[in-house]
């Protein structure tokens, strides 16, 4: 396709929305309004209808549910990432298919030979996937201080340590498997720090200065 795709991935309290808020300001002062920025679940109408359902603190999903549902708004979200790509824009997405293989397959244990074939059948590939990550100590204080700042109203910021640990675990087995496509940022320093090393990683791979 004529357009980039780039993803960025990590468990919470990396700090991942928060970069990628940056890096399309970055990005839209060269590029304009050629950068799109989306997220999973999510990113259309009928896909933001799922993620309401998906991360309502009342539900307690089975995890093969969990994974049907990402993956029947990742279905309707394609559509739009598709379009856009053709058009020729630099599409910026907050989480794609490595967040499910990572809580649902790590994190939930559900079959991560499932989840690999319904990856096949989006048959859509990020060029660069940029996976934040960052010790516990560090993340469970960002965690608090943003629980403590508004309702826990996400039923995954209710897992445990240990749910926690598994799907960080699960982002660094995917970087190591896919290190062509994937890069592993430290995330443990302030936000000027952490933005530096995705420029470099993005000027190093993809020739993209911002």
């Amino acid at each position: 396709m004529a357009g980039l795709f780039i993803t960025m991935e990590g468990g919470e309290g990396v700090g991942k929305s928060t970069q990628i808020v940056r890096l399309a300001v970055k990005l839209r002062a060269v590029r304009g309004d050629q950068v799109l920025v989306t997220r999973e679940p999510g990113g259309t109408p009928g896909a933001e209808a799922i993620r309401g359902l998906m991360l309502q603190a009342g539900h307690d999903f089975a995890p093969l549910t969990d994974t049907l549902l990402v993956y029947a708004a990742r279905a309707e979200h394609a559509r739009m990432l598709r379009a856009a790509l053709q058009a020729g824009r630099t599409v910026l997405c907050d989480r794609f298919f490595d967040s499910t293989l990572a809580y649902q397959g790590y994190g939930l244990g559900v079959d991560r030979g499932l989840i690999a074939s319904l990856r096949d059948q989006i048959g859509l590939e990020p060029d660069l996937t940029l996976i934040l990550d960052a010790p516990p100590a560090i993340t469970e204080a960002r965690r608090a201080a943003r629980l403590a700042a508004r309702p826990m109203d996400d039923r995954y910021e209710r897992f445990d340590a240990e749910f926690a640990a598994r799907v960080a675990a699960g982002f660094r087995a995917i970087a190591a498997a896919e290190p062509g496509r994937c890069a592993l940022i430290d995330a443990r320093g302030a936000t000027e720090q952490v933005a530096g090393l995705i420029e470099r990683v993005l000027a190093e791979r993809l020739s993209l200065s911002c």
